[in-house]
């Protein structure tokens, strides 16, 4: 039986219960009223017509004819009300004696037989009056017999409802709580038992339709799939760094909470909105949606972007998605992901470490300086003759003072490009004056291994816009690592030529060539290469890439391990 009918009936017929106490109640007033008012209106207005009879009769100080006047209409009354049996036939008595008392009003015998009849009478009602108040007693105590049974009846029906309803109502609601709760913890087995055809079963025949979908939906690689995304979602938004994805229509996926902290708007205000549409009321948004306009031959500058209350410094970085469709082979492009990474901190302590290098190499070029004077003087043989240990030790001094110089020529030079004040000469220059200005510095250096420098270069190329002291500096860096990691009697190639309109120069060794997973490094500063027993800063490639891309220019490495290394960069005429 479903619920609804239940309640309908159980309700429906407590109502019906409360309605025949009502009318047993109502019906059981109306007979004791009605026993009470049949006593009221015959017995006691006999009675009441009785004593009055009397009272004339006795009455001694009204007239003959005034006590027979009253006593006649009051015996008239009597006459209409008689109602018990055998009062008519004593009412019709004391006529008789009243109509003789008439004729003779003096006689006492009449008087006396006249009460009799009275008494007669009002024995008759007195007596009818206590079967009447039996009866009435007997009404009552039949309605109260009646009201108590309905009542009762009443009373258990509203007792089971009480004991049975809630319970029929709040256990199946309870077991339904503990299995949402069940789902809620993706225990998506929980399945609810109601075998009532009532609403309840209805409802658990829906929720475990439901459990079932659920159960294969977590079973399915759509909800692994959506899991994931939740979860890759969650990640990127805990990122320190700020992180915005668009589509490839250019339409913001998403953005983490760092990416709306300095870009200044809302979530909802940027996701699922055109960047193009907001690059038109935001700067930020503006310089990150655009395209890199320089080449690879200009330096990346970061960004300065207002964040965490200070100026703040981020790398930008924009890595294009692409996917291959199944049964493809052309990848297609479906978004970019923007990152900013903050190199704030990195930023403060490369200004700290520029300004530092900066100083100590300054001061370190006159120390050095004096040394190398101090050193030709000793050699001068003016100064006084020295043995061969002598000669010895100030030829290593002579060296190491040497290569102090030339470090602190490098870091100079470093200092100088990071704070920006190197100062470039750019001019028509000839590229073979370089080659040869070059190859002549690292002459004698190339001699002391026997190595053998040799210059391929192609004829009629013109001059390249450079500044040739900065670019011979980068060519003499070239060919002096060549030379230190090249075997001795070996040879090294200097080779000049036109590509695209710019002029390439290349040097090329023999050497013991560079691994694939360091070629990316090798301009880095302060980068060497593991396990390389040569001494350095691993400053000379970052200044020399510093150089040429300063003059537009590119610069790059072409090398396999154990086959040589060609390092080349290029100038456009």
């Amino acid at each position: 039986m479903r619920i609804k009918t239940k309640l309908n009936l159980g309700v429906g017929l407590l109502f019906l219960m409360i309605i025949i106490l009502s009318l047993v109640s109502g019906y059981s007033v109306f007979l004791i009223k009605a026993d009470t008012e049949n006593i009221l209106k015959a017995n006691y207005n006999t009675l009441e017509y009785s004593r009055n009879m009397i009272l004339s009769l006795d009455e001694t100080k009204m007239t003959t004819d005034k006590k027979l006047h009253t006593f006649r209409e009051y015996l008239a009354k009597q006459t209409q009300n008689v109602t018990e049996p055998g009062e008519k036939e004593a009412t019709a008595n004391l006529e008789k004696s009243f109509a003789l008392l008439e004729k003779n009003s003096s006689n006492e015998a009449l008087k006396t037989q006249i009460r009799q009849d009275i008494f007669a009478i009002m024995k008759l009602n007195l007596d009818a009056i206590k079967q009447k108040s039996d009866i009435a007693k007997h009404t009552a105590e039949t309605a109260n017999l009646w009201i108590a049974i309905v009542g009762t009846l009443c009373f258990l029906i509203a007792f089971n409802l009480l004991i049975n309803l809630p319970n029929n109502i709040a256990n199946p609601i309870k077991e339904l709580t503990q299995s949402i709760k069940e789902i809620a913890n993706k225990n998506y087995s929980e399945r609810v038992h109601f075998t009532n055809h009532n609403e309840y079963g209805d409802l658990a025949k829906s929720f475990n339709t439901m459990a079932q979908k659920l159960q294969e939906y977590n079973n399915s690689n759509l909800y692994k799939l959506f899991f994931e995304k939740k979860r890759l979602e969650t990640l990127i938004n805990n990122m320190h760094d700020p992180i915005i994805g668009l589509d490839n229509e250019g339409t913001i996926l998403f953005a983490n909470d760092e990416a709306l902290k300095i870009i200044g708007m809302k979530s909802e205000d940027v996701i699922g909105h055109s960047a193009s549409t907001l690059a038109l009321s935001n700067d930020l948004i503006r310089s990150l949606i655009l395209k890199e306009l320089a080449t690879d031959s200009q330096k990346k500058q970061p960004m300065k972007i207002f964040a965490h209350g200070k100026e703040s410094y981020f790398d930008k970085e924009t890595i294009n998605i692409t996917i291959t469709p199944t049964g493809e082979e052309k990848e297609i492009n479906i978004g970019d992901v923007i990152i900013l990474r903050n190199i704030t901190l990195f930023k403060e302590l490369d200004f700290a470490k520029t300004n530092f290098i900066a100083t100590v190499s300054h001061e370190l070029k006159t120390p050095i300086a004096s040394i190398k004077l101090s050193l030709q003087l000793l050699e001068n043989a003016k100064t006084g003759d020295m043995n061969d240990d002598q000669k010895q030790l100030v030829e290593s001094i002579k060296d190491d003072s040497q290569r102090l110089l030339k470090i602190t020529g490098e870091l100079l030079n470093l200092s100088q490009l990071e704070t920006g004040n190197i100062q470039l000469n750019i001019e028509k220059s000839n590229p073979y004056a370089i080659v040869n200005y070059a190859t002549e510095a690292v002459k004698v250096q190339a001699d002391q291994k026997q190595i053998k420098l040799i210059i391929d270069a192609d004829e009629n190329l013109q001059d390249v816009k450079a500044d040739s002291e900065k670019t011979g500096w980068v060519l003499i860096n070239y060919l002096s690592n060549a030379i230190t990691y090249s075997s001795e009697k070996s040879t090294i190639i200097i080779k000049l030529k036109n590509e695209n309109n710019q002029i390439v120069f290349q040097v090329i060794d023999t050497g013991k060539g560079i691994e694939t997973r360091f070629k990316d490094k090798i301009f880095d500063k302060y980068f060497k290469i593991p396990g390389s027993q040569k001494s350095g800063t691993g400053l000379g490639l970052a200044i020399s890439k510093e150089f040429i891309e300063a003059q537009n220019g590119t610069v790059g490495v072409e090398s396999n391990l154990g086959l040589g290394s060609t390092f080349w960069f290029s100038l456009k005429v």
